[in-house]
C-alpha cells in the first residue's frame, strides 16, 4: 500500500538517520521531511520498529500513514512557482 512517512525531528543526527532509513526502504523523498512509496504491512511494521529504535527518547514525532489507491486518486497538489519575469 502507498505510504507517507512524515517526521518532525529536532536533533540533526537523528533526523539524518530517519532520512537514510526511509531511503533504505525505497521511499521517495517528496518534501523536506516527507517520504512516499510502496510498503506492504510487514515492511510498514518493520520500518516502524526501526524508526522507534532510532528515535529512542529524543524529541520529535513521526507519522506513518498508509493511503489506499482510491484516496490517493483524490490527492491534489498545489504549486506556486516564482514568476520568471521578475
Amino acid at each position: 500500500m502507498k505510504t507517507f512517512v512524515i517526521y518532525d525531528i529536532v536533533e540533526d543526527k537523528i533526523r539524518t538517520k530517519i532520512f537514510e532509513t526511509c531511503k533504505d526502504y525505497g521511499l521517495n523523498h517528496v518534501q523536506y521531511s516527507t517520504f512516499f512509496g510502496e510498503l506492504n504491512h510487514n515492511r510498514r511494521q518493520e520500518i516502524t520498529g526501526k524508526l522507534k529504535r532510532i528515535m529512542k527518547n529524543d524529541e520529535g514525532n513521526i507519522i506513518i500513514c498508509p493511503v489506499c489507491d482510491k484516496d490517493l486518486r483524490l490527492m491534489q497538489v498545489l504549486e506556486v512557482l516564482p514568476d520568471a519575469g521578475d
